[in-house]
């Protein structure tokens, strides 16, 4: 989303006048959107108000004008010249391709692409990664001025809802990292999470933590399974992370009507540009939403970290140390 539009939208959410959250795209417009790749080309398609747009492949978030269920053109005022658009599948199924001015690209779901490379290579791995970041140390670092002070985020508010994936398997990496389920962040940051959470709930929505304080032995790991080309995604062990120092939290949304997660642009630790926090596909409403956790966690003092719509690094987090307790040494 361009800088001018989201400050009016932040304008606009702020005074508590911000516009209806947009209805989901029909069915037939929904199951075209999304990234399609050629091994030179990529477009992504995405919803805006009900229209479908295209960006990339020479298109700049152009407007595609219907012609059929599947045809959609370009008129010659956007585009080097008229352009027709063609989608490959039903009514039903998502799109498997899309043509454009003769060119195939293929539907990739590019949020599994890495995953997958990173769970082979860790479950060949057999256990010497993690035997090495438990032996590993921490960066030396000056004193904190600070203490560690966290607290469990099951205390601060009773709407807060928690889908710990590193207590489990379903997470990158493909096995627990944390002993147990939990999260905790140092007291100020904790304490401004619970207005969040507060500020949240008139509006309909909770939020869902993932992650919170997070050992440094498995940022290590993270950095260790983690191809060179999405380390933008993981932080460096040789700076430590602000998950490290128990000022960083993953979370989403979820609505209190139906108790579920809503959906956003992109899943949860997923290492593609879907996950950064101004990429322009999706849905209005995934977009929407996505903008409402942005604005309420800032006005709180957390910022978004530009590759991850989900995580946000409290405004104190360089006064604290870099922490590596485990789960099993936390109370």
């Amino acid at each position: 989303m361009g800088g001018r539009i989201r400050a009016i939208l932040l304008l606009l959410f702020w005074f508590g006048v911000a516009a209806a959250l947009p209805a989901e795209p029909p069915g037939e417009l929904k199951r075209l959107i999304g990234e399609y790749r050629s091994e030179d080309a990529a477009l992504t398609v995405y919803e805006e108000n009900g229209t479908l747009f295209a960006d990339g492949f020479n298109l700049h978030r152009t407007p595609l004008r219907r012609l059929s269920a599947t045809r959609f053109s370009v008129d010659a005022a956007q585009a080097q010249s008229p352009t027709v658009v063609n989608f490959e599948g039903d009514r039903i199924q998502p799109a498997v391709a899309v043509t454009v001015a003769g060119t195939r690209l293929q539907s990739r779901d590019i949020g599994t692409e890495v995953v997958e490379k990173i769970r082979a290579g860790v479950k060949a791995d057999d256990g010497r990664m993690r035997a090495a970041a438990l032996a590993a140390k921490p960066p030396a670092e000056a004193a904190p001025r600070r203490a560690f002070d966290l607290v469990d985020l099951a205390t601060v508010d009773p709407g807060i809802k928690f889908d710990i994936r590193y207590a489990s398997s379903n997470n990158f990496i493909g096995f627990p990292l944390y002993e147990r389920p939990a999260a905790f962040l140092q007291r100020p940051a904790a304490e401004a999470l619970g207005r969040v959470e507060r500020a949240l709930a008139p509006k309909g929505y909770g939020l869902l933590i993932h992650d919170a304080y997070r050992p440094w032995f498995v940022t290590k790991m993270f950095w260790d399974a983690t191809p060179e080309s999405s380390h933008v995604f993981v932080a460096d062990p040789s700076q430590g992370s602000r998950h490290n120092r128990g000022c960083a939290v993953d979370l989403t949304l979820y609505d209190l009507k139906t108790g579920r997660a809503v959906e956003m642009t992109g899943r949860y630790d997923e290492m593609s540009p879907r996950s950064f926090a101004d990429y322009v596909g999706g849905t209005s409403r995934q977009r929407w939403l996505r903008e409402l956790l942005r604005t309420e966690m800032e006005a709180q003092g957390f910022a978004v970290y530009p590759q991850e719509w989900w995580h946000f690094d409290y405004k104190d987090w360089n006064d604290y140390g870099i922490g590596n307790a485990t789960f099993t040494e936390l109370k």
